[in-house]
């Protein structure tokens, strides 16, 4: 059984950080997408950031807009996890966050293109 487990949300001032983590099991994603939505209150869930596989040990990571130039997205395969590094964080950033693996490879913003999805963790930002 495959299961997707987030840890390092929290509450955090505006222009803080916040490294989240996202450990997989029960298969390997290694060459797989993985990536990270958010739901606000009242909201539908938004693509945050994906990592695809570029093949070998390399990944090609993509950012939404609202994140650029704040958030990264990294890949360690020794732990299956994806991890997104959350830097300068605004109160429009507060959200549920939730990881998402796909069964494929490839792009893939929405989420009806990702098979896997963990519980969720909850970051809030305070002005």
């Amino acid at each position: 059984q495959v299961q997707l487990v987030e840890s390092g949300g929290g509450l955090v001032q505006a222009g803080g950080s916040l490294r989240l983590s996202c450990a997989a099991s029960g298969r390997t994603f290694s060459s797989n997408a993985m990536g990270w939505f958010r739901q606000a209150p009242g909201k539908e869930r938004e693509f945050v950031a994906t990592s695809t596989w570029n093949y070998g040990n390399r990944y090609n990571g993509y950012l939404a807009d609202s994140v650029k130039g704040r958030f990264t997205i990294v890949r360690d395969n020794a732990r299956n996890a994806v991890d997104l590094q959350m830097n300068n964080l605004r109160p429009e950033d507060t959200a549920v966050y939730y990881c998402a693996a796909r069964a494929a490879n490839g792009l893939g913003k929405r989420v009806d293109e990702y098979d896997y999805w963990g519980q969720g963790t909850q970051v809030t930002v305070a002005s």
